[in-house]
């Protein structure tokens, strides 16, 4: 049965206990609105470690004024049920207060990975992700932490940081989990009207036109991407508001002139009051193959 704990004496009371039985610790870090994307980590924490660990904490700091923290999905309790379901060991389920202190002064500098895409569109987002973030690894102390690929520029970002601070846990990013019409999972689906799902599908296909057009011999990066905004629009009608569309370096998430070997397509916009982000690997076909027959 599932441990829930709230306090950070409960929580290193419960880790020591873990530890004292040498088991290994897998860690699956939520907002919760639990989804099938979420589940995808724990099962892939379950199959690295003897134990997963679950926090759920919707953290303020990551949220602009304006955005939606007020609004996010909460249903802790029936998360926790999911969480039991799927053999979930310990949920840790702090408050705000737990979480910073009244006078906390100090937080992560996410550095330059933050800084374009969503850094730009979200000015101190990333700074919010890697503060909470190292906290709770430094709460936890897991040897494997699981990151969805959805939010991809997180996942570097948040590999970046383990590695420069030294956190000790190996970031783990697991694919990304789509419904069937292809719309990648997101706690904010839950916003949208069934109008809006259908229109939302513009960014998946869009990725697929990037996809399909590099597959065809296109492998110029700026093309691609004029590829995704043309689909956006054509599919979308201007009702999804682009804040970015770009091909990317993998690793260094730079704009690539070129793809060969792996990229990254990305894309974000603002569909009524939901924002939507989604992204998908680019493999370069080999030399010698793709182009028209």
């Amino acid at each position: 049965m599932i441990e829930r704990v709230a306090s950070k004496s409960e929580l290193r009371s419960a880790v020591a206990e873990i530890r004292r039985e040498g088991k290994t610790i897998g860690f699956v870090p939520t907002m919760g609105a639990l989804h099938d994307g979420h589940l995808a980590l724990v099962r892939a924490a379950r199959e690295r470690a003897d134990v997963v660990a679950v926090s759920i904490f919707v953290n303020p700091t990551q949220f602009a004024p304006g955005e939606d923290f007020e609004r996010y999905p909460r249903r802790v309790e029936a998360d926790l049920e999911l969480l039991d379901a799927e053999g979930v060991s310990l949920a840790f389920t702090p408050s705000v207060e737990t979480m910073y202190a009244e006078d906390a002064q100090v937080t992560v500098e996410p550095g330059p990975l933050a800084v374009r895409w969503e850094g730009e569109v979200r000015p101190g987002h990333f700074a919010g992700v890697a503060t909470v973030v190292a906290k709770l690894l430094n709460m936890v102390r897991p040897d494997v932490a699981f990151f969805g690929e959805k939010d991809y520029q997180q996942l570097k970002v948040v590999q970046r940081m383990a590695r420069d601070l030294d956190l000790g846990a190996v970031i783990v990013g697991v694919s990304i989990v789509r419904d069937a019409d292809g719309l990648a999972l997101s706690s904010r689906n839950a916003y949208l009207s069934a109008e809006e799902r259908a229109t939302a599908l513009a960014l998946p296909e869009a990725l697929e036109a990037a996809a399909q057009a590099l597959a065809w011999g296109e492998t110029g990066g700026e093309a691609l991407a004029q590829r995704m905004r043309e689909t956006v629009a054509e599919r979308a009608g201007g009702a999804i508001a682009l804040d970015y569309a770009a091909v990317v370096d993998a690793e260094t998430l730079e704009h690539l002139p070129r793809v060969a070997g792996i990229a990254r397509a990305i894309v974000a916009g603002r569909l009524g009051a939901t924002r939507l982000i989604d992204n998908c690997a680019l493999v370069a076909p080999e030399a010698g193959t793709g182009g028209a027959p």
